[in-house]
């Protein structure tokens, strides 16, 4: 695989409650990550994908492993509900063994004043421990509500900076770990 081929970079959407505003912040990162010409970005909405609890597998279950597997990095977009991450992106993580490996993910959190960082940091250590990789840049809205325009947009510079900086480190790791299993399969 050469340098040129470009990087999918699915953005998962982990709130599944009703009258979310996570379709909001994923189609932004979506147009900010859609401008750079070194990606090919897809969102993946867990509210639109049947994933049984029980981790019983199932044709909905397979066909979103497949599409974990065939993606090169991914972005999480998530809510913070009680100090933690949704449910549902706990059953995401779950139900897919070793398609996540190796893999760089970024996180774009929202919520109220802590701005969904609680989230991020338990997400850390659990993508950890399927073998991903996650960067250190982050995108945090503090009092998500307020902080996007009626067309999607924000004037959030800080937030702005941080998915142009997330974006570079994405890009770093897919790519290396791309020369890296053309050289040497992960031995994990």
């Amino acid at each position: 695989m050469d340098g040129t081929e470009p990087i999918k970079l699915d953005i998962i959407v982990a709130s599944v409650r009703a009258g979310r505003i996570a379709p909001v912040v994923a189609d932004w990162f979506a147009r900010t990550a859609r401008r750079r010409s070194e990606f090919e970005v897809g969102i993946v909405d867990l509210a639109e994908i049947p994933l049984p609890q029980d981790l019983s597998g199932g044709a909905g279950a397979e066909a979103f492993t497949r599409q974990i597997g065939a993606a090169d990095a991914f972005v999480i977009v998530t809510s913070e509900y009680n100090h933690g991450y949704p449910a549902a992106l706990k059953t995401a993580i779950d139900t897919v063994k070793h398609e996540w490996r190796t893999k760089p993910v970024g996180f774009v959190s929202y919520g109220g004043l802590s701005g969904g960082l609680r989230a991020v940091e338990q997400l850390r250590q659990v993508l950890v421990e399927v073998h991903m990789v996650p960067v250190r840049e982050s995108v945090s809205f503090h009092r998500v509500k307020h902080a996007f325009a009626a067309d999607g947009s924000t004037s959030d510079g800080a937030a702005i900076d941080s998915a142009e900086r997330m974006l570079d480190q994405l890009a770093w790791w897919a790519r290396t770990v791309r020369a890296g299993r053309d050289t040497e399969p992960y031995p994990g």
